[in-house]
């Protein structure tokens, strides 16, 4: 519509919308106020007598023929930051541990879902462990923003973990954890979650290196990170079922790379590699990784040919150099299945059951390792 054109009636805008649906199938509320030069406001008062006449059928963020004509949803996620219609989405918190390592895919894949699921994500940062901070955060998100349901990856080790889950299970909101695994009360009920099967894809790293040819496979992880249980239980429970060599092969859980013991340790580490005649090992994460294969540098020690290395998280490991074989997460898809899962609950279905997604990573083949 120009400026000089007068403004449509209401009738007018609606055939406006029936025709263009026609041609279409399918339409964005935030569309149809641009095309017709209206308000968003305006666009959905329009949108619910064409609703309440059976016209169109509404779907999150926008509109479509009744189904039987052919019309499928639009992903909202393909609309601009700011359109119109997305502050009026319910608030979903969303509490991370970490907003500089692992989390930020997991975060943008939050992110790029939630319109299409109808809600729009409020973030907080907070720790690994920091009990009483994830309680703030939450109860922040609670009372001042109004959220309708909530994503957050809780410690789950120790007295102060349960208790910090117990309170969440118990909420006014849907929670859904990320991440994370957990149960509750006296018959151990199982708290929703989206998590990643950290053992399945250490199972791979340990498949890739005995086809490789390696039959001593070491393992080296972090004993901070939250994931280092199962990648350490994929790495044993596989190495056993193929026949690996375990007894006398390195197994170490380190201290925070950063610490300064942390050079002492990966040099004994290094030496039992080489007392054991272990050529392969699978580390967590890529910042550990990268620091051995440092440190193998400046000793001698050649990665692959005297020392075959797979890194476990995929951050920055393809930087490296050699570049490593690493096993990757599907981080995206993991915020975004945590958000479609929150959105069908905050749904009220009282026979809905509880779920537990898990996610398998994959293998990325590159130099540290053929």
């Amino acid at each position: 519509m120009t400026e000089t054109e007068p403004p449509l009636l209401p009738v007018q805008r609606r055939e406006s919308v029936l025709a263009e649906l026609r041609a279409r199938g399918t339409l964005r509320v935030a569309d149809v106020a641009r095309a017709l030069g209206v308000s968003a406001v305006t666009v959905r008062r329009d949108i619910a007598q064409l609703a309440d006449e059976g016209a169109i059928e509404r779907v999150h963020g926008g509109i479509r023929l009744p189904r039987g004509g052919g019309a499928v949803a639009v992903p909202e996620d393909a609309a601009a930051p700011g359109d119109p219609d997305e502050a009026d989405l319910p608030p979903v918190g969303m509490v991370v541990p970490s907003l500089d390592y692992y989390w930020p895919q997991i975060i943008r894949g939050a992110r790029d879902a939630a319109p299409a699921a109808g809600v729009r994500i409020v973030l907080r940062g907070s720790s690994y462990d920091d009990v009483d901070d994830l309680r703030r955060q939450t109860l922040w998100l609670l009372e001042t923003v109004g959220i309708q349901g909530l994503l957050i990856a809780p410690p789950t080790a120790g007295e102060a973990a349960a208790e910090l889950i117990g309170w969440l299970a118990a909420l006014p909101v849907p929670v859904t954890f990320v991440e994370r695994s957990a149960t509750v009360g006296p018959f151990h009920e199982h708290v929703e979650s989206v998590t990643t099967d950290h053992s399945f894809g250490a199972g791979l790293a340990v498949r890739h290196l005995a086809l490789e040819g390696h039959r001593r496979i070491g393992f080296l992880a972090s004993s901070t990170s939250p994931h280092t249980q199962a990648v350490r239980r994929g790495w044993r429970e596989t190495a056993e079922q193929i026949g690996v060599e375990l007894d006398g092969t390195p197994d170490v859980l380190t201290p925070d790379y950063r610490t300064p013991s942390w050079n002492a340790r990966l040099d004994e580490f290094l030496d039992a590699c080489i007392a054991s005649g272990t050529r392969a090992l699978l580390v967590h994460s890529d910042r550990e990784a990268i620091s051995l294969v440092g440190r193998c540098q400046e000793r001698g020690i050649r990665v692959p040919q005297d020392l075959a290395v797979v890194a476990y998280d995929d951050e920055v490991a393809g930087l490296a150099d050699p570049a490593l074989t690493a096993i990757r997460p599907a981080k995206l898809s993991l915020g975004q299945t945590a958000v479609e899962l929150l959105a069908k609950r905050m749904q009220g279905d009282p026979d809905r059951p509880m779920h537990r997604i898990q996610i398998s990573p994959r293998l990325v083949i590159r130099d540290s390792s053929v």
